[in-house]
């Protein structure tokens, strides 16, 4: 306990962004543990003040190559709230279907490429490609068809086409449902061999607790393990949900001086969204299979080992796939209607929510009469995880400080992939000091 811990990771792999890891102890005492965000600010709630809401999807979907289908509907939502627009229920069912294939294409590309190679002891999937080349090219076909899904119903894999306030500009036709229903029929003996594949060196997925809330979107009309719908809801009020018109309440975003990215809390000193929190507030509305990935993994709600987050990723695979047959039954059982609602711009603040794959998120825009965007503001999934990391870092390091410091480097390492951060879109911080 006498030896010195110096890490400094600068920055961390396999992680979207740029992402510090600083521990520094001595004798045993820990004296600085940090989760610092240098990415440089990117301002996108500027870029679209000025824009006729019209244009707002595009340029927002910019924000995240992964997430970009997320950011798109939660900003068209907003300016369906704003102008008063309700879509049809087969739109409604459209884009749902839409965003899980998003669901899956970050998760798989999550699950296989970046957490799991820790699990079995590689440094990449590449690495884990010459030990398990079996669960990499399913891991492969899996991710294919999540794109395949993004481009037959948003134009294309990522920065979606089609979808625009009111509605598609292009629908899907029955056969090319059909087809994609079979794909995914198809798709479902492989997510049972990556799960086997996982559950296998499961014992390599550290085994660390610490209670903290967790917050998602919930729906109750009707009930459903939602990505799309709902209030918000925490593990901290059992089950009541918020109207996301208060969202702010909820985000409490401020500074620090470690990270470009602005923190967040509500309840206590942090929060932690994305799948887990899912999870925590909805696993008894998961599919039947889902239920069954998770019981492999001795998953259960009220889980606080964030470790868990990409296990929680892989169940929601299982949900999205099993949820997404069924729903493209219920798009075609009474034949695709295909209107698009007439939006008419006028004066108003509108807010919109989903879940992007990696939690809650949140855009609000304000209008003009014309349909010119006034004023926005975003909060991103990332956003909310940052503090929670730090808190993680905090009650971790001294836990494990005597295994070494390879170790300790190697398990926070793990802890931020975990949290499946897209730091990038996160660092939307700007502190003007002004100079007389």
């Amino acid at each position: 306990m006498g030896k010195k811990v110096n890490i400094n990771v600068h920055h961390l792999t396999r992680v979207e962004g740029h992402g510090n890891i600083i521990v520094n102890s001595d004798n045993g005492r820990v004296e600085q543990v940090r989760w610092e965000v240098p990415e440089a600010p990117r301002f996108f709630e500027a870029m679209v003040r000025g824009q006729s809401y019209d244009d707002i999807q595009i340029i927002v979907s910019r924000i995240c190559g992964i997430c970009s289908i997320s950011h798109s509907f939660t900003a068209i939502k907003a300016i369906e709230d704003a102008f008063g627009v309700e879509v049809s229920e087969d739109v409604d069912r459209l884009r749902n279907l839409l965003h899980y294939a998003e669901q899956l294409q970050s998760h798989t590309l999550h699950i296989g490429y970046l957490a799991v190679p820790d699990f079995f002891g590689k440094s990449s999937a590449v690495a884990l490609a010459s030990d398990a080349m079996e669960v990499v090219k399913k891991v492969i076909s899996v991710h294919r068809l999540a794109n395949e899904w993004s481009d037959l119903i948003g134009g294309r894999t990522t920065h979606p086409v089609t979808i625009v306030p009111g509605g598609f500009t292009v629908f899907p036709d029955e056969k090319q449902l059909r087809g994609l229903q079979e794909l995914i029929k198809k798709a479902m003996p492989d997510f049972q061999a990556i799960a086997e594949s996982v559950l296998e060196v499961s014992e390599n997925i550290p085994q660390f607790e610490r209670d903290t809330e967790y917050i998602s979107l919930k729906q109750t009309d009707p009930a459903r393990y939602t990505f799309y719908h709902g209030d918000i809801t925490s593990t901290d009020i059992d089950g009541e949900t918020i109207g996301r018109e208060r969202w702010h309440k909820i985000s409490n975003e401020y500074v620090v001086e470690q990270s470009t990215a602005k923190w967040t809390k509500w309840h206590r000193k942090s929060f932690m969204v994305g799948a887990l929190a899912r999870f925590n507030n909805n696993s008894d509305l998961l599919t039947e299979g889902a239920k069954k990935t998770a019981e492999l993994f001795n998953l259960e709600k009220k889980c606080t080992n964030p470790y868990m987050n990409t296990i929680a990723q892989l169940v929601e695979c299982v949900h999205i796939c099993e949820d997404s047959i069924a729903l493209i039954d219920e798009l075609l059982s009474g034949g695709i209607k295909t209107e698009r609602c007439k939006v008419t711009p006028k004066a108003g603040r509108g807010i919109g929510t989903t879940e992007a794959p990696r939690g809650l998120l949140i855009h609000e825009y304000e209008f003009d009469k014309n349909g010119k965007c006034t004023g926005a503001d975003m909060c991103i999934p990332t956003n909310c995880n940052h503090a929670n990391i730090q808190h993680d870092f905090e009650k971790i390091v001294p836990e494990i400080l005597a295994e070494g410091e390879d170790a300790v480097r190697h398990k926070l390492e793990m802890l931020v992939r975990a949290y499946d951060p897209c730091i990038s879109c996160s660092t939307h911080m700007l502190d003007v000091q002004f100079v007389k």
